[in-house]
């Protein structure tokens, strides 16, 4: 029971170490994100384009 007590005072010093991101850290990494995601997803259905064009063409 020591030993249980012991390690749920250590995890609350820990807990209490730990630094949440502010609100403001918070939106610009998902704004950064959601920029990253839709750059990447019209650059890939810009290849899948390009290479379905090809494809048939040369079908």
């Amino acid at each position: 029971m020591e030993k249980f007590i012991s390690y749920l005072k250590l995890s609350r010093a820990e807990v209490g170490k730990v630094i949440f991101p502010t609100k403001e850290q918070i939106r610009n990494a998902f704004i950064t994100v959601f920029a990253v995601v839709t750059i990447v997803s019209l650059f890939l259905a810009l290849v899948d384009l390009i290479m379905s064009f090809s494809v048939s063409k040369l079908v």
